[in-house]
């Protein structure tokens, strides 16, 4: 187990004091430093660094946890031996055990300080805040401690963005000692079947509840991984963000590009940033961070269940389709703007809106829909979406999706999948809907993977 102590760098306090595009790109850009493919040594050397970097600090560790030992570990730059400290034990223990942020002002009035660690590394540390490492599974990764405040001590708003960080930097670490495992073993099978599991388990299970709405989601990658995404994002107690994302190309590279515009945006959300900065930042650090012949397709909406309007911004993403209960109309909307990391913005371009009344049902449909394939090479086609979405536009969207997918595999009469599935439906539900259409999806299809 490895762990990186790093010391330097600073950030104006004006980036952080008040939540805006600066502060909205430094953790971006922090979010993407944890999302590349490198070694477990620089993703914790990634970690230490943006940490410091993001709260102003002087230094920054990271403690990993090692279950068979039940101990925090910390291997410190340098020819000093590494620095075990029993779970439990001191703040670092204390922050590990509880689950909970530790905030200390000032560390020599706290009994709980442990000075040998200063000792051993020749540092003073002055205030501290520890922040505890949790996976995506809700098992301990280990601590991140961020030591002496350049300025005075850590406050409130440090906490969150520390905890914002150190969500990411959870996965990022749990991801790298997965796939660092999968090398050492030099299995390419079992690498690809992990790393499928690891996409597969960031997708929502379900679309999380929100009065009046019915909602799913199906993601089938062409391969074990592909470059698909969706998400249902909730947004206070009346909004849902919703994604649908394509990554140029198949396999594991678009596959880690997907689960990085996933993570930003997640992100984004939680920093209270708006549908505009999200599109803007998020397509201008893929611009930075993608090579020149990739880039992505997405749909970025934001519901309001008071309002029932989509309002959103399809980068490349279409065609959308809004089948209207009453008329049994089907509207279709195309893009509004180019691709995600295709161009630099200064500004996004201009939302669109769609107002749902009761019973309509929006569809955000992957290419691999309506480009699917028969033995003969004609294609499923934007008529049998809309036609068969007419029909089961009244069960709950968990069973529209599987029927639409189920009907993909029969048009296609055996011949190969030639492009990822992602199916994406949301519905307005009409009034005295039973709780049970509410807020299913779709369970992931099993397989030989």
């Amino acid at each position: 187990m490895y762990c990186i102590a790093w010391r330097g760098g600073r950030v104006s306090a004006k980036a952080l004091r008040a939540p805006g595009p600066e502060m909205l790109a430094g953790i971006l850009e922090a979010t993407v430093g944890l999302g590349r493919p490198i070694e477990f040594l620089a993703i914790l050397e990634e970690v230490a660094a943006a940490a410091t970097r993001l709260l102003e600090a002087e230094r920054s560790s990271v403690f990993l946890y090692e279950p068979a030992s039940d101990e925090l570990v910390m291997t410190v730059v340098g020819d000093i031996a590494p620095i075990r400290v029993p779970a439990g034990h001191g703040i670092v223990g204390h922050c590990a055990r509880t689950r909970r942020l530790v905030n200390v002002p000032d560390c020599a009035a706290d009994p709980r300080f442990n000075s040998s660690v200063d000792r051993d590394t020749g540092a003073r540390t002055r205030c501290l805040l520890s922040l505890p490492l949790l996976g995506q599974d809700g098992a301990l990764v280990g601590v991140l401690q961020v030591l002496n405040k350049r300025s005075g001590v850590f406050d409130a708003h440090d906490e969150m963005l520390g905890s914002i960080l150190a969500a990411q930097c959870a996965t990022a670490l749990q991801r790298a000692r997965a796939v660092e495992d999968l090398l050492a073993a030099d299995h390419l099978h079992e690498e690809i079947r992990v790393a499928r599991e690891i996409q597969m388990s960031g997708l929502p299970d379900a679309m999380p509840p929100l009065a009046g709405y019915d909602g799913a989601g199906l993601f089938l990658p062409t391969d074990q991984t592909g470059g698909d995404l969706f998400d249902f994002v909730p947004v206070g107690q009346h909004g849902m963000f919703l994604l649908l994302g394509d990554a140029t190309g198949h396999g594991i590279g678009p596959a880690l590009s997907a689960t990085q515009v996933r993570a930003m945006i997640r992100v984004a959300i939680r920093l209270g940033a708006d549908l505009d900065d999200i599109h803007t930042h998020v397509n201008n650090q893929l611009l930075d961070d993608l090579p020149d012949d990739r880039f992505v397709t997405a749909f970025l909406g934001m519901l309001d269940a008071r309002s029932h309007a989509i309002r959103f911004h399809a980068a490349g993403q279409a065609p959308l389709l809004h089948l209207h209960a009453a008329s049994g109309e089907a509207t279709w909307h195309d893009a509004t703007t180019i691709p995600m990391g295709a161009m630099p913005l200064d500004e996004p371009f201009p939302s669109k809106t769609i107002e749902l009344a009761p019973g309509d049902l929006f569809a955000l449909l992957s290419d691999g829909v309506y480009e699917y394939e028969d033995g003969a090479r004609q294609q499923f086609g934007e008529q049998r979406v809309a036609e068969l979405l007419r029909e089961l536009q009244h069960l709950p969207m968990r069973e529209a999706a599987g029927a639409l997918h189920a009907a993909l595999v029969e048009f296609g009469g055996g011949a190969p999948q030639a492009d990822d599935v992602t199916i994406v439906l949301l519905r307005r539900l009409p009034d005295a809907v039973p709780d049970a259409m509410r807020g299913s999806s779709v369970p992931r299809p099993a397989g030989p993977f």
